[in-house]
């Protein structure tokens, strides 16, 4: 791990790069297009669930990925009215229009299984149970880690 000199920012790279891996473990092996692919995600979840929600998952994440997350958020009280897994899905396109093509479906759902692994289980069941049952199936709780074998550990999200 390339040192910086600031543990903060060691830890932080160092996470984010871990999710990073298991997010090309299924997408594929493009660093770029797998942090856009987070940030679309993140950032379309972030905009769907009430904000209470939305600042609590935010608080968990690597402190790079939090950066991400609230690039470009207008807090509003009232989430986002996305209701089936098509408009969310699109949302996350829309998000990503520019990049790389990816299959959005496959993208979106191996960031939720990363978010799965990394995040405080209890937190990912309270964002998830505040969307809508087709949206939630889009993330499945009881999956295998990722690819690369790499679960998640207490303490990956700060």
């Amino acid at each position: 791990m390339a040192s910086t000199g600031l543990e903060v920012f060691d830890r932080t790279l160092h996470i984010t790069h871990t999710w990073l891996d298991e997010i090309m473990a299924e997408i594929g092996p493009d660093r770029q297009r797998a942090w856009h692919v987070l940030s679309a995600v993140l950032r379309t979840l972030r905009d769907r669930v009430p904000l209470e929600l939305a600042v609590h998952l935010g608080a968990q994440l690597p402190l790079l990925v939090r950066g991400t997350y609230y690039e470009q958020w207008h807090v509003t009280r009232e989430p986002e009215r996305i209701r089936d897994p098509d408009e969310f899905l699109a949302r996350v396109a829309e998000k990503l229009a520019g990049s790389r093509p990816v299959n959005t479906r496959d993208a979106t759902r191996a960031v939720l299984r990363a978010l799965s692994r990394h995040v405080d289980r209890g937190q990912v069941v309270k964002v998830r149970e505040a969307l809508p049952q087709q949206i939630r199936d889009l993330w499945p709780l009881d999956e295998p880690p990722a690819a690369n074998g790499a679960p998640g550990r207490p303490g990956d999200a700060a």
